[in-house]
Order: C-alpha cells, then sequence, then structure tokens
C-alpha cells in the first residue's frame, strides 16, 4: 500500500501528527489528539517524549506507516487508545487492558494515593474485590511491599489480565475467581483483612445514553452497568462483607457513582460504619473510605 491510499500525504512524521489532529480534534479536542499520537510514538517507534520532540521532522517507514495508518481508523471507531497500543499506566505501573477490562482511571489513582498516604503504616493485608485488570491491587502491592493482596473478580477473562499484570509489574498477588454478590453463600474467601477495597460496577442502566461510545462499545458491560432499581447493591454486599471480616481499625474504600455518593454513606451507616466522602480532581464525589 503506498502512501497516497493511506490517509497521510507523506512518511513525513509532522504530516502524520496533522492528519491526525485534523481528522480527530473535533471529536477529541487537539491535546487529547496529540497525547494520542505521543502514546502511538512510544507503542509503535520506541520514542519517549524527548525523541517525539526531535524527530518530528523526520520521516517513518512504510510499515510504521501503515500502523498510524491503522490507529486512526481504529480511533475514528472510538476504539479506546489504551487497546490499540494495549497498555495505560496506573500509579506508576504499566497495565495490560484489552476488552475483558475496565480500563484503569486517574480517579482510582486517587483513591489508591489516599490510601497509601494515609494508612499505609496500618496495613499488612489486602483484599481487592472487583479487581478487573488488577490496577489497584497490583498498584498496593507496588506501593505497600510487605502487605499480602489477595484480588477477586467474577470473570476468568479479567483474572487472566490481572494474572499477566501481576506478572509484568513482578508483584505476588494471588487471585480468585468469585462473585461479590454471592459471597454469603460461598467461602471464596475468609480470615480478616486490614483493608478491603473495591471498584464494582456503579453505572445506572439509565445512563447509558449520555456515555461515549469508547466505553459503551469496548468496555465490559459486566463491569460498568447496575440496575436502575437497585444501584447500590455490590455496595451492600461488600459493607456486609466488610462488617465480618474487617480487622479491628480495618478500613473499608470504594469508588462510587457520584450521583449516590450521600446513599452510600448512609447505606454504610446502617451496616454500622463511620464514613467518609472524598471528591475527585473534577470536585465530584468519587471514593468512600469507611471503619467500623
Amino acid at each position: 500500500m503506498n502512501t497516497t491510499a493511506l490517509a497521510f500525504p507523506s512518511n513525513r512524521f509532522s504530516d502524520v501528527e496533522r492528519v491526525f489532529v485534523e481528522a480527530l480534534a473535533p471529536t477529541y479536542g487537539a491535546d487529547e489528539v496529540r497525547t494520542f499520537v505521543l502514546m502511538l510514538c512510544e507503542a509503535f517507534l520506541g520514542w519517549d517524549k524527548v525523541a517525539y520532540l526531535l524527530h518530528r521532522s523526520e520521516t517513518i517507514n512504510q510499515s510504521d506507516l501503515l500502523r498510524f495508518h491503522w490507529a486512526l481508523e481504529d480511533l475514528k471507531r472510538h476504539r479506546p487508545i489504551q487497546h490499540i497500543v494495549g497498555y495505560t499506566d496506573f500509579c506508576d505501573c504499566r497495565i495490560k487492558v484489552n476488552g475483558n477490562v475496565l480500563i484503569p482511571r486517574p480517579e482510582t489513582e486517587e483513591m489508591v494515593g489516599y490510601i497509601v498516604s494515609s494508612f499505609k503504616s496500618q496495613v499488612s493485608s489486602v483484599l481487592d474485590l472487583c479487581t478487573g485488570s488488577g490496577c489497584i491491587a497490583i498498584a498496593l502491592k507496588k506501593k505497600m511491599p510487605g502487605c499480602r493482596v489477595t484480588a477477586v473478580d467474577i470473570s476468568a477473562e479479567a483474572l487472566e489480565v490481572a494474572r499477566m499484570n501481576a506478572a509484568d509489574n513482578d508483584t505476588e498477588v494471588e487471585l480468585i475467581q468469585g462473585d461479590v454478590l454471592s459471597f454469603s453463600r460461598q467461602t471464596v474467601v475468609g480470615g480478616q483483612w486490614d483493608l478491603i477495597v473495591s471498584n464494582p460496577p456503579y453505572i445506572a442502566e439509565s445512563e447509558k445514553d449520555s456515555m461515549q461510545a469508547n466505553v459503551l462499545d469496548y468496555e465490559p458491560s459486566q463491569a460498568l452497568f447496575v440496575s436502575d432499581a437497585d444501584p447500590l447493591v455490590f455496595y451492600r454486599h461488600i459493607a456486609a462483607f466488610a462488617k465480618q471480616h474487617l480487622s479491628e481499625n480495618g478500613l473499608l474504600a470504594m469508588e462510587i457513582n457520584e450521583r449516590f455518593g450521600h446513599e452510600t454513606l448512609q447505606m454504610l451507616r446502617d451496616y454500622g460504619f463511620a464514613g467518609e466522602l472524598h471528591k475527585d480532581f473534577r470536585g465530584r464525589d468519587r471514593f468512600v473510605t469507611a471503619v467500623l
């Protein structure tokens, strides 16, 4: 395939970048598109940000040009950039992602950062429920290497991604398949835990219409959505489990839907917890912490 059959007028990288911005800025914004291009440069060309700035006026070979072409086509179809490059960065860890797991987000990094900065010295055992890619469990193990960390998910496919991520990040995390909603009828995990943490499904089905195609079409609905009739279903089951399995002075931390922050706090009070609501960098209610 020659360059006239591609989206780009030449092999010069500056032309590649220009076409990306022209084609995608109306959807993503120019700054976000340039971030995409930088991520593709690292994945396809091995360029870091300095190399990207130094080599922007150079040409790239036909094989790499074709990779950029297909990446552009994927982005036009709203495929997440993280799926195209195959990973995202989370709390200083490189996390593989695919259609079987949610893409880790900065808001979740904030919850992990809060836990580490405020409770690191008090935690020797961690249970991560609805682990998905394993990003929370792996980041906590990296930040608190002396801790015993166990992570649970209902999806065997998600656990395989988490297993690869634990190995890639040289972390020892026990991975268990289990359904949080059935813990009362199972003996998947027991014992006492200093920290129980979760980013469970919390988006109400009615919110689908306001969500972007790159989430709806490419991320697993099982990990995203709950019924409008019972949006706190996962939180109730986790709270009931935590009430029995948190160690003395243990901490429960859960990412939440901003729409249900105060309802989540009240539910935790009903289970005997004292809870605190935390905002994310956008000023939205994003996670709760609670103690018995």
